[in-house]
Formats: structure tokens, sequence, C-alpha cells
């Protein structure tokens, strides 16, 4: 446990989000959480005797019907019991290990009354790879992800289901084989489980970070796909984009720069008479850098919300009350979750032109059709063009925002929702489209630089090429690609084909 991720709920990084729900790192509680959630506890506890929403009162409309004192486990329970009603297929393992960390982060701020006993629980139970069953809808995103934390939280009572080893339990049956106890819930636990963003939170954190991949790989296939079309880089110089300095299209031109550095193809054609070339590459820096700043949004929204108390209602320790709140409406993160949509689906969107300039002899500039030297028997990189536009069509419609939405629940109670929970399940299909079609960028250009030899492309696109041939072996003779697609689109999401790029060139903006 010695490096284990201690919680505070104040400094919790998406890094962190990430080493815990895709790379196992251990968790517990810090000292400081303790003390602030034994204190928050006992402020609870004092005030017992009021009318406290979730604590001795029914839930949404019900909060006018008062529950008595000897109730007020059962309705705990029961909040779990009734909220736990999603349906569909289930969130993938990684968002609900992540949601799991966060809701045991926002309760160690110490501003839910939860007691440090029931959060330790949460923690064994994430620690021991048990994984609740989680089905991914059912939320609108406005008192929180109700149903989703409700499926999520069940399995510490001995109720729901969860998988351990890959098998779908009870609830009861996965606490036991990993030797662990159920909890009975005290006042307000299960409300303090349900209320806040967790879920789609879980997803922009765990988003963002693929975003951000996916937008250092975009630099990355155009690099290549440049040198393949025997583009200019006078359009990637300095100067230019000093003079509209957006901080993601300086970063993205300065990233093709170095990738190029060392190109002998780039230097064969410099005095040629081509005097522009197509948007798709000469402007690459400005649609790339776009999608940046946009992800920059994403990342400041974040960075705040997975430590943030999302919980209603909020034990202000300080004030010494207990106060019903707002805090739970997804909106900020489901505005979040759309612009990750739309910031990766526009990477996708300039990556297919590209693709469609290097298969397509007419605009090749020299190349083969299709990339294969015997087209008629072979039909070389035809279909994965086809792919791409099929996924980049797919995100146009996935990229229309859930965030706009609202339909009222709870008798009108909750009349203004967020659907935050919609957004994030489709930026997380985004996402996957657009790392296929930089995935079959990547090959394309990994192909068509081949064509060129013996020049050599720049330091930082040969050791890309050199990685794309780890995963898929130049394409000779026709054979399914749809495993090289999925691989390449793999080591975009888990950042291998950076990190080797960057072991050459250094660190990449």
């Amino acid at each position: 446990m010695d490096d284990a991720l201690l919680l505070t709920g104040d400094d919790l990084t998406v890094d962190d989000v990430w080493d815990v729900a895709v790379g196992g790192r251990a968790v517990a509680l810090s000292a400081t959480a303790k003390e602030k959630m034994t204190a928050s506890r006992a402020l609870l506890e004092e005030s017992r005797g009021e009318h406290t929403y979730g604590v001795n009162t029914g839930f949404g409309r019900f909060v006018s019907e008062s529950i008595p004192d000897d109730q007020a486990e059962e309705l705990q329970l029961r909040l779990l019991r009734s909220h736990a009603c999603g349906v569909g297929a289930p969130y993938p393992d990684e968002v609900v290990r992540a949601a799991m960390l966060l809701r045991a982060n926002a309760l160690a701020k110490g501003y839910s009354g939860a007691r440090v006993t029931t959060v330790e629980l949460l923690l064994a139970i994430l620690d021991a790879g048990v994984v609740p069953y989680v089905p991914a809808r059912g939320s609108v995103g406005a008192s929180g992800d109700l149903a989703p934390l409700a499926h999520l939280a069940l399995p510490l009572v001995g109720e729901g289901e969860a998988w351990v080893g890959g098998e779908r339990v009870p609830g009861a049956e996965a606490l036991a084989r990993a030797g662990l106890e159920p909890v009975r819930l005290a006042a307000k636990e299960g409300l303090s489980l349900v209320n806040g963003t967790q879920f789609m939170t879980a997803m922009a954190a765990l988003g963002l970070v693929r975003g951000r991949r996916l937008a250092i790989a975009a630099d990355i296939a155009c690099s290549m796909s440049l040198e393949a079309l025997q583009g200019s880089l006078a359009s990637f110089e300095e100067a230019i984009h000093r003079a509209r300095p957006h901080p993601g299209q300086l970063a993205s031109a300065a990233n093709v720069r170095r990738l190029l550095e060392g190109s002998a193809i780039i230097e064969s054609h410099r005095w040629c008479d081509k005097v522009q070339d197509a948007y798709s590459l000469r402007c690459a820096p400005q649609v790339h850098g776009a999608s940046r700043d946009l992800l920059d949004y994403v990342g400041r929204t974040v960075a705040v919300e997975i430590n943030a108390a999302t919980d209603n209602p909020l034990v202000l320790l300080d004030e010494g009350t207990i106060v019903s709140n707002g805090n739970f409406h997804g909106q900020p993160v489901a505005f979040a979750l759309d612009c990750l949509a739309i910031a990766v689906a526009e990477l996708a969107s300039i990556s297919e032109r590209r693709v469609e300039r290097m298969v397509n002899p007419s605009l090749s500039d020299g190349l083969p059709a299709f990339l294969t030297r015997e087209g008629g028997i072979n039909s070389g990189f035809m279909i994965l063009q086809y792919v791409s536009a099929a996924l980049v069509s797919e995100n146009k419609a996935l990229a229309h925002p859930a965030s706009v939405d609202s339909i009222p629940t709870s008798a009108g109670q909750e009349d203004h929702v967020s659907m935050g929970n919609a957004a994030g399940l489709k930026a997380l299909q985004v996402l996957a489209n657009a790392e296929a079609s930089l995935a079959i960028e990547l090959l394309a250009g990994a192909q068509a630089v081949e064509f060129l030899a013996p020049l050599e492309p720049g330091r930082g696109v040969a050791c890309a090429r050199a990685f794309v041939r780890t995963l898929s072996q130049r394409l000779r003779e026709d054979r399914s690609l749809s495993a090289d697609i999925e691989r390449m689109a793999a080591a975009l999401r888990d950042g291998s084909l950076a990190a080797a790029v960057e072991s050459e060139i250094g660190a990449l903006g």
C-alpha cells in the first residue's frame, strides 16, 4: 500500500482517476479526510432533531413527509432499492471504478456526513477488484446520477450485483468472495452515496485523458500524411501562428515542425511549384488547435468537479449548519462532455479527409490508387476510407449536444435537468470512433510513406511509422485489417504511440 493514492477530497487529478480506474492503483482515505468526515458526522448527529432533507424526510416531492427516527436506517436502504432501476447494457468497468473513486473522494471532503467505515468499505470493494453491475441508462443528471449510483451502492449493503473475476454474482456473494462484510447504513448515508455527478464525471475524466492523447496522435498522423502527400511545411512556420496565437494552434504547429525535423521527403520538394496544400493539411494546426483549446476547457471543468462536494444537503462544518442546495446538478459536466465529443469528432473529421487524399490517385500526387501496387486483384486501402467515413458520419449525429435538453422529473420538483449521462455515453462512443479513424490514417500514412523510399521522413514520423509496423505489417496482398485497426486504436487510447515517439524526439505539446 506504499503507493496507494490517499484521498483528501481536494487534490485528485484526472491522471489519478486513470491510474485507479484503468491501472488498478490502490486507494485509501487520508488522515485529514477521516478527521473532516468524523467532524461532519458528529454535526449531523447533533442536528437529528431538526427537519433535515433526506435525514428525517422523504425524497424529491416527498420532502414534506416526516420520517420517524426508528425508520431512519430503513429509509436509506429503501432509497437505494427504489433508485436502482437503470436499464440497458452496463457501463464499462473502468467507468464504474472511476465513479467509485470519485464518490469516495467527494465523501472524503467532509460535506456529506458519511461515516469513515462506510467509505472505507467502498474503497475496499474497489481495491478488491469487485465491480458493481451498473446499467448505463436511466440518469437525467439532475439530482446527480441517482439510478447509476444506487446500483453502485447496493453491493455495500449486500444487495444488487457485481462482477468478480469476470463472473456476475449477487452483491452479498461478491462481498463474501472479497472477504468483506456488508454495512448497515446510518441516517443520510444512502442519500450521500447516490447524490452526485460521479458517473458523468467519471466519463468526462477518463474521456479527457483519451481526448488529450488523441490530440497528440492527430498531430503525429497529420505529420505522416503530410510526408506521404509531399505537402509543404511553410504553413506550419512559427511566425504564422504567433500572428493568431490560440494556444492549441501554436502547440499543434510546433508538434508538426518537430515531428518533421530531418525529413528528406520534405526537403526533396522544397522548391516545387505547388503553392498551397488542401485545407486538411494546411489548416491542420488551426483545426487540431481548436479541438485542443476545447479540451482545455473540459479539463478546467473536470478538475473542479472531481474535487467538488455534490451532495444534498451539505454539512457545512465552519458554519455549523446543514443546508439544502443544488450542487448535484450536472450542467457544468454535461456541457463539458458535449464539448469533449465535438472536439474529438472534429479531429476524426479532418483525419478522414487526409485519408481520402492518400488513397485517391487524383489527389495523392503520384501514390498508387488505394495504396496498392496491384490494383484490381487487390483493393488495398479502399474500404478503410469507407470505414473512416462511416465513423465520422456517425460522430456528426452523436456530437449533437444532449445538454440542451431537459425533461422535468419528480412531479415538477426537479423541473430542469442536465442530461449529462446521455452526453457522457455519446462522448465515449465518439472517442472510440475517433480513435479508430485516426488509427486508419496512421495505417494509411505508414503504407504511403513507404512508397516514397529511399527518401526518409522526419525523425518523429519515422519513429511513428516504426511503431505502426509493430502492430500492422505492410499491406502487400489484401487481408482483413479489422484487427490492425483495433490494435492501432488501442495504442492511441493507452498512449503507447505517443510514448514511443516522445522517447525519440522529446515531449510533444
